[in-house]
């Protein structure tokens, strides 16, 4: 399981943008049919879900080169061809276990923008994006491994349920740094 963890963070990394992907929306849950990755036979899981955060940035300088302005694209993205499933194994219960990997990277796209918001322009500036970068990677994968690790892998029907509800306290707290298309 470890290494699902390890895909979903380096997927936004190296996929290219052509890639096909899926852009989180509160409207649009996955489907079994989302999954189109090759399903693989050296492990337990059943599905895996491969999601992460797409970051981009743009900054404004004058003629002399200070930093006036700045602009940022951040998104949370589900990579069909990276994901997979069981389609023996798999049912609904096991999707909505998916879904949630998909709205806890939300969640950390929402904490990004949230950080983004409260930087000021300055010659600092890049070095502080790629720092709030790195600490929100490092914050979702700790995260996605504890999500499996309490509801052991859906398993847990009762951690399941609360895990879930947490998740839609947190999206729902950060409501206004949500994705927009």
């Amino acid at each position: 399981m470890f290494l699902r963890f390890l895909l979903i963070s380096f997927c936004f990394l190296t996929l290219h943008k052509e890639a096909s992907t899926i852009a989180w929306s509160a409207s649009r849950q996955l489907s079994w049919n989302d999954f189109k990755g090759s399903v693989k036979a050296d492990t337990d899981a059943v599905a895996t879900t491969a999601s992460g955060i797409t970051f981009s940035y743009s900054i404004k300088r004058t003629n002399k080169k200070e930093v006036v302005g700045f602009k940022t694209k951040i998104f949370a993205h589900f990579y069909p061809e990276k994901s997979w499933y069981k389609a023996a194994l798999a049912d609904n219960h096991i999707l909505a276990h998916e879904q949630f990997h998909f709205n806890i990277t939300e969640l950390y796209a929402r904490k990004f923008r949230q950080r983004v918001v409260q930087l000021d322009a300055s010659p600092a500036l890049n070095k502080q994006l790629d720092k709030i970068h790195q600490e929100i990677n490092q914050e979702l994968s700790n995260l996605q491994k504890l999500y499996d690790a309490e509801t052991d892998f859906s398993r847990n029907y009762e951690m399941q349920s609360h895990w879930q509800n947490h998740i839609e306290v947190e999206l729902a707290k950060l409501d206004n740094f949500s994705s927009k298309q």
